[in-house]
């Protein structure tokens, strides 16, 4: 099948032409500021489905808004008439095309005519007027806010909020793609379509997520960004960062019995560390209340004893990082664990909770 995208340089185009190639579409026809009429005309001979995302936003006069929306989009169906074609075609419009003004007028235009087109040749056309459409690759200082937000903080450049409680209608880009793509072989009814989810959320709010975001690794603590917008912002942010911040350090703790270090807090689902212990040497000795500890050797052998602080019950667990075996801490057992082999032994730690200096659950008492 091939596959003809048009503005395949731009932000959704590239993208978009990115997933194709995953979801296994290898024969794309692309379009670009650079490709001749000639080369356009030859694509559409032969494409199978058309994405049309070629479009003028930022012209320095307005009638190249009629000239790069209405006017090459109505090039494009005139084409597939006179080719006799009745392709499948998406098209990129936008909200503003409800809106009387040069920008709204000319997408109104172009969407009229796929409208005809498809009247005329039979033909499934599909027409999303996309709202802000954010995540990787989208060109900072130019349409999105979130793109140069996440550019300039990720500069330390400042940004600038007219209205922090503007609101603001965001879908992100891997919906988008995941929607066009379902396009292609499905039986989708044509017109009008929409993206979902659709973000509602402001400028401000979007702004501190951000700045949360870039505050994390020195607090350590992240925000939920395992799903839904959160996720989609945290990606985006992170898309934007120079290879020379792929890295930070976060600091460590040393003393004579090993290194102990925090490396990322959750406001919900507690907190993950690590620690060392020399040979022979022994950690711990507490108990908690109701904190509960995840424990994993990956390096070396350990001995993890417990004991239950009312009863006196002992108990003795032997492992080693060749066994993958999780240890978990039970409230109201007294615990350590000791290096028992030659070399440095490696534990990593998952706490349910962030450590509170002033309410630590954690009383000592040594395992005898």
């Amino acid at each position: 099948m091939k596959i003809l995208v048009t503005g395949s340089e731009g932000f959704i185009g590239q993208n978009l032409c990115l997933r194709l190639v995953e979801a296994g579409y290898k024969d794309i026809l692309r379009i670009n500021r650079l490709s001749s009429e000639a080369e356009l005309f030859e694509s559409l001979k032969v494409a199978d489905f058309i994405f049309h995302l070629a479009g003028v936003n930022r012209p320095k006069v307005d009638d190249e808004f009629s000239t790069g929306n209405a006017g090459f989009t109505q090039k494009i169906v005139d084409k597939l008439v006179e080719f006799g074609l009745d392709t499948p075609v998406m098209i990129s419009s936008s909200t503003q095309a409800e809106r009387d003004n040069p920008y709204g007028i000319s997408k109104a235009a172009a969407e009229q005519a796929i409208i005809n087109y498809g009247s005329k040749n039979n033909a499934r056309y599909f027409i999303y007027r996309f709202p802000n459409v954010f995540g990787k690759w989208c060109k900072p200082n130019y349409n999105s806010f979130i793109a140069t937000f996440c550019h300039n903080i990720a500069q330390n450049k400042e940004i600038i909020i007219n209205d922090p409680n503007a609101a603001v209608n965001l879908v992100y880009i891997d919906d988008v793609c995941s929607e066009l793509i379902s396009l292609i072989n499905n039986d989708v009814p044509r017109g009008f379509r929409c993206i979902t989810p659709v973000y509602n959320t402001t400028v401000g709010q979007v702004a501190d997520l951000i700045h949360t975001f870039k505050q994390s690794r020195e607090n350590l603590m992240i925000e939920s960004v395992g799903k839904g917008f959160v996720r989609a912002l945290y990606s985006t942010w992170l898309s934007y960062l120079p290879p020379a911040e792929f890295g930070y350090k976060i600091p460590s703790y040393a003393d004579q019995r090993g290194i102990f270090c925090e490396m990322l807090k959750t406001k919900d689902a507690g907190q993950f560390s690590f620690f060392t212990a020399h040979p022979g040497i022994t950690r711990g000795g507490h108990y908690h209340h109701s904190k509960n500890e995840k424990f994993l050797v990956i390096q070396g052998q350990a001995k993890f004893k417990f004991e239950h602080v009312i009863t006196g019950e002992k108990y003795e667990i032997h492992v080693s990082s060749k066994e993958s075996t999780v240890i978990e801490t039970v409230p109201g057992w007294s615990h350590d664990v000791t290096n028992t082999g030659d070399n440095e032994l490696i534990v990593m730690l998952w706490a349910n909770e962030i450590f509170d200096k002033n309410a630590p659950d954690t009383i000592a008492r040594a395992l005898k």
